[in-house]
């Protein structure tokens, strides 16, 4: 656990819709159980007035603060850390709900300087019961974990869901990349670019803290073919946007494992029960798998060939980087966060 003077967290609550005003309570009570209780609750509205309202006459004591960025998950979570000004910044999805004992497993690997940030385990609360069909190697698309760790491990990256940050690395990497991230329903891999950015900017790595759990809702639209598909597409396209952000493909060596070793694994041990009579679920799961993959495949395809048009267009190729970061001139110096006037923020080397 870091230093008493030091122990001292706010969490951050993002939101943008009324219709998910049920998850949203869920959310903020289960972060008001903690223990250690938060300096500050932060509820980050992305441009919902009547949202925003609903927020302050619920919780008179919690802050709410209206998204002073582009629409957006990102904007979102950068207007709550800049309301903040505690050492350390935990992250909560609005619809997640976090588990006695959360906060506390965040924090404790802050002892270590080095660590910039840490995450958690996120556990799929099924609305309607899981399909027969969907392989643990697919939890990623519903925005849950797999089983496999049990004590905290040094990771590349963890899920802005359930996420907690130093604050002076989350500042010095200029948060999370504006323009870069979800937007509705949307995906974008903007926890993973900020994972990167953080580590290579302090020279730090970040840690996974299975006993930090979150329940996060998986609605029954979320669950139908379609909309797998749709997020594996999506996920294609947003690793190609971020290799490119990176200048370098060994940022997805991860993703490159996934596909090559772990995906044909698990559709091979799918495949074999099937053939042994246990039941088509397991066929099921393997085609899933493949579905998935070949969606992801397209969408790295589509934004490749975008990537190139835009090239063509532009006027000055080499003079763009990837999304521009933000930083707020108005903020302290020691809490510069995406806002504000336009900065160059340092890229990874």
């Amino acid at each position: 656990m870091p230093d008493d003077r030091e122990a001292t967290v706010s969490v951050v609550i993002p939101c943008y819709s009324l219709e998910r005003w049920p998850m949203l309570v869920t959310a903020v009570e289960s972060v008001m159980k903690q223990d250690p209780c938060p300096a500050e609750i932060v509820v980050s509205v992305d441009h919902n007035d009547e949202l925003l309202r609903r927020v302050r006459e619920q919780w008179p004591d919690v802050t709410a603060v209206a998204n002073r960025f582009a629409a957006g998950a990102s904007g979102t979570r950068n207007t709550g850390v800049l309301r903040t000004d505690t050492p350390f910044v935990a992250l909560l999805d609005d619809d997640a709900q976090a588990r006695p004992g959360w906060l506390a497993g965040l924090l404790a690997p802050f002892a270590e300087p080095a660590v910039v940030g840490t995450g958690g385990t996120i556990v799929p609360r099924w609305q309607r019961e899981r399909p027969s069909w969907f392989p643990d190697e697919l939890l990623w698309a519903v925005v849950g974990t797999r089983d496999g760790v049990d004590a905290p491990t040094t990771v590349r990256n963890v899920w802005s869901a359930s996420m907690a940050v130093r604050r002076r690395a989350f500042d010095a990497a200029g948060g999370f990349r504006v323009g870069f991230g979800k937007r509705g329903t949307r995906p974008r891999p903007e926890d993973t670019d900020l994972c990167l950015r953080m580590a290579a900017r302090v020279r730090g790595h970040w840690v996974y803290v299975p006993d930090a759990i979150v329940d996060h809702c998986v609605p029954p639209d979320r669950v139908e073919l379609p909309s797998l598909i749709g997020r594996c597409y999506q996920e294609g396209r947003g690793k190609v946007e971020l290799a490119r952000a990176f200048r370098g493909a060994t940022v997805l060596d991860l993703e490159r494992d996934y596909v090559f070793r772990l995906v044909p694994a698990a559709v091979l041990r799918e495949v074999a029960a099937a053939l042994r009579g246990r039941g088509m679920a397991h066929a099921a799961r393997a085609a899933a798998l493949l579905v998935g993959i070949l969606s992801a495949a397209v969408g790295s395809a589509v934004e490749l060939v975008h990537l190139r048009r835009a090239r063509l267009t532009m006027s000055n190729p080499g003079s763009v980087s990837g999304p521009p970061i933000l930083v707020d001139d108005e903020a302290p110096a020691d809490a510069a966060v995406a806002g504000g006037r336009h900065r160059a923020a340092a890229r990874p080397g």
